[in-house]
């Protein structure tokens, strides 16, 4: 056998590469369509923003949440969890000059009538998205008598 034919002989790889690439081409596009079919693609833009809170509770009726820093957060998209046996009827936004909540913004929760937060209480800060298919819960107090 001719060692410097057999190395140079070069038919048969040539097929094999491009059934290969074929082969990864096409499973690509069908991953690619098939994301976009189900429904997936819709949700990539739809992640929770990053920012932090900090919550300050006078002991009585109100609670305030203050945007300390992070993402501008639309205002509609937020809302605040309170433990299921209170009622909040008063939650005040303290929007700016646009409709999102920037650093420095607040939030005040009031308890109605003679509610208060007991001992383990946790208040949660929500955001929904706009088409509401995806929520996150962005913070939590638990309040320590």
């Amino acid at each position: 056998m001719d060692i410097k034919k057999f190395l140079s002989e070069s038919r048969a790889v040539s097929p094999v590469i491009g059934v290969i690439l074929m082969v990864a081409i096409t499973v690509i596009l069908a991953a690619v369509i098939g994301t976009f079919v189900l429904g997936l693609g819709d949700q990539v833009g739809d992640t929770a923003p990053q920012a932090s809170f900090s919550f300050e509770y006078d002991g009585a009726q109100e609670l305030t949440i203050t945007h300390e820093s992070g993402d501008a957060i639309a205002s509609d998209d937020l809302s605040v969890a309170i433990p299921s046996d209170m009622t909040a009827p008063g939650v005040v936004k303290n929007d700016g000059a646009d409709d999102n909540m920037n650093a420095g913004e607040t939030i005040v929760v009031t308890l109605s009538g003679s509610e208060t937060l007991d001992n383990g209480d946790e208040v949660r800060l929500v955001w929904t998205s706009e088409s509401g298919s995806n929520s996150a819960t962005l913070q939590k107090y638990t309040y320590n008598a």
